[in-house]
């Protein structure tokens, strides 16, 4: 039987980049799909029919991450990996203290980016139980490192990358000693559509940082008994 993964945000950008890089690997992979009118993901299940299931999956709503993960128990007894790849930025980051924040906007963020993975978690945790690789990704963001931050402003993406890492930190301690692998990443500046429109601006191709990633998250050699955020060059970074 082929390793399998679920990648959460498989629509577009990292996440269509990784299910393809564990496809032409090999593995069987079950690909959430948040927006059903994007042709990349069908356009991929086309090449590897066999391979690739998609799974309508909001991350934001407790219900869909249900519908989501018993869907997934139907298809398969057991699962590898779990990337929890989805995640939004904010349309103004910029906006200083002085100008008035866009609350309803940020919870959004902090709901996505922070909530989400942690739904997801709990929904195929029993899956992810039964499976021999036991592997926990989640994509964070230097955004969201205490130490290292100098900005001003950017509070909703920032402060919900931040409470992402303390949910994985809490995740690691619960369930490292059960088995559990865990990798925390901070993927780059992508030409990805994070912020809505694509970046075509940004330095990294969505194809190169999943290549280095997915070696990451596979190498057994490292990084097994510890959680560290590291950057797609192997860096390691305050959090």
């Amino acid at each position: 039987m082929s390793p399998s993964a679920f990648i959460t945000g498989a629509d577009r950008g990292l996440g269509l980049a990784l299910s393809a890089n564990l496809l032409q690997q090999g593995w069987t992979v079950f690909a959430g799909q948040y927006m059903e009118d994007w042709p990349e993901l069908k356009a991929l299940q086309s090449r590897f029919p066999q391979q690739l299931f998609i799974v309508p999956l909001d991350v934001a709503s407790d219900d869909s991450v249900s519908r989501a993960s018993h869907h997934v128990g139907t298809l398969t007894r057991e699962l590898d990996l779990l990337i929890n790849n989805a995640g939004i930025g904010q349309r103004d980051n910029f906006t200083p203290i002085e100008e008035g924040l866009a609350y309803d906007e940020m919870m959004e963020v902090y709901n996505i980016n922070s909530l989400g993975p942690l739904r997801v978690v709990e929904g195929l945790l029993p899956l992810l139980r039964k499976g021999k690789g036991k592997r926990l990704c989640f994509i964070s963001s230097e955004a969201g490192s205490i130490g290292r931050s100098e900005r001003t402003s950017w509070f909703g993406y920032g402060m919900s990358k931040a409470a992402l890492n303390m949910a994985v930190k809490n995740l690691f301690n619960h369930l490292r000693p059960r088995g559990f692998r865990f990798r925390l990443c901070h993927p780059g500046w992508m030409r990805t559509y994070m912020g809505g429109s694509k970046n075509d601006a940004a330095d990294l191709d969505p194809e190169y940082v999943a290549e280095r990633i997915v070696s990451y998250i596979l190498d057994d050699t490292v990084d097994e008994d510890k959680l560290v955020m590291r950057d797609m060059d192997g860096k390691s970074w305050p959090w």
